[in-house]
C-alpha cells in the first residue's frame, strides 16, 4: 500500500492511498472534523464516488476497520510465512498441558524451538514480551513464532486437550 500525505493549508491534510489492488482512495480531513473519501476509477483520474463523515462517525468506523469493534473468528489461527517462519494465535484449550504453568517451566525455546511472543489473557489483557515467569491459563491467546513442524508439535503436544484413553 502507498500512502502520500499532504497538507491542505486553511482546510486539513489530504491522504491519498494507492492499495494492493490499485484502487485509490483519498481521505480529506477538514481542520473542523470532517473527512471526506473520494473513490478513484481504475485510472485514477476521477472521483466515481464520494462521501462525507463527522468527526465522531469517522472514529466509530475507524474503530470498526481496525478490529476493535468485531474481530473475525479466522484471526485465531492466522498464520504468515516468511522464509519458513510461521506467526500463528492460537487459544489455549480446557485441558491443555500447558495450563497452570510459565513459559519458564516448559523451556519452550529450548524444548520446542518456538517463541511465544504475545499472549491475550483471557480477560483480554495484553502481554506484548511475555517472559519466562508468565503463566499460561485455559482460555488465553498466545502468539507463536517458529518454524511450522516445530509450532504444529508444540500445540498439540501443549495446547490442545489432554485425551486420557482407558484401554482396559
Amino acid at each position: 500500500m502507498d500512502i502520500r500525505e499532504s497538507e491542505l493549508p486553511g482546510i486539513g491534510k489530504k491522504y491519498e492511498i494507492v492499495t494492493k489492488e490499485n484502487e485509490k482512495l483519498v481521505i480529506v480531513i477538514h481542520d473542523d472534523g470532517r473527512r471526506e473519501i473520494y473513490h478513484f476509477d481504475k485510472d485514477h483520474e476521477e472521483s466515481i464516488s464520494n462521501f462525507s463523515m463527522n468527526n465522531e462517525e469517522s472514529k466509530k468506523v475507524a474503530a470498526i476497520l481496525g478490529g476493535m469493534v468485531y474481530e473475525p473468528k479466522a484471526i485465531e489461527q492466522i498464520e504468515m510465512a516468511f522464509e519458513g517462519l510461521l506467526i500463528e494465535w492460537f487459544k489455549v484449550e480446557e485441558g491443555a498441558a500447558i495450563i497452570k504453568k510459565t513459559i519458564g517451566d516448559i523451556d519452550i525455546r529450548s524444548s520446542y524451538s518456538v517463541n511465544i511472543i504475545a499472549i491475550l489473557k483471557k480477560n483480554m489483557k495484553k502481554m506484548n514480551t511475555p517472559g519466562p515467569e508468565d503463566v499460561i491459563e485455559a482460555g488465553d491467546t498466545l502468539v507463536i513464532s517458529g518454524e511450522r513442524p516445530e509450532v504444529k508439535l508444540f500445540v498439540k503436544e501443549l495446547l490442545r486437550k489432554t485425551v486420557i484413553h482407558n484401554d482396559e
